[in-house]
């Protein structure tokens, strides 16, 4: 198939395929008068990397999977270099879901306390004055 037709069935942009190129993550086959074509090995590649993206991994992250898939595992992921990115990749997650969840507590500490200030103001009670109307800057 042309790049059009493989941008087409893989959901992408022929430039997007032109950048996999030149990065050396697709190889495109040329026929005489110069085309680039392409094989269903390189449909499978392309929604390799793309199921990866979208599970947050980066373009280079890809490359191991790339080349695990060109050298005959059907799945992409059951080369070393394909299960060390995978671990870095849950190392990272586990990261930022650690980071994420200290915020998570503290938001919910500040209104928890913004909560029990407001029930604390008497109704009717004047409105506060913002202490940073007082001053002159």
């Amino acid at each position: 198939m042309r790049i059009g037709e493989l941008a087409a069935r893989a959901g992408t942009t022929t430039r997007t395929l032109r950048y996999y190129e030149s990065r050396g993550l697709l190889t495109a086959r040329r026929e005489g008068n110069g085309y680039r074509t392409y094989d269903e090995c390189d449909l499978k590649l392309l929604e390799q990397i793309r199921t990866l993206q979208d599970f947050g991994f980066d373009l280079e992250e890809t490359r191991p999977f790339v080349e695990c898939l060109r050298a005959g595992h059907p799945e992409g992921d059951t080369c070393p270099a394909s299960l060390a990115v995978y671990r870095r990749k849950l190392d990272e997650l586990d990261s930022l879901i650690g980071q994420l969840t200290a915020v998570r507590e503290t938001v919910a500490r500040q209104l928890a306390r913004a909560e029990l200030a407001a029930e604390a103001e008497a109704p009717g009670s004047p409105e506060p004055q913002c202490e940073l109307g007082r001053h002159t800057w």
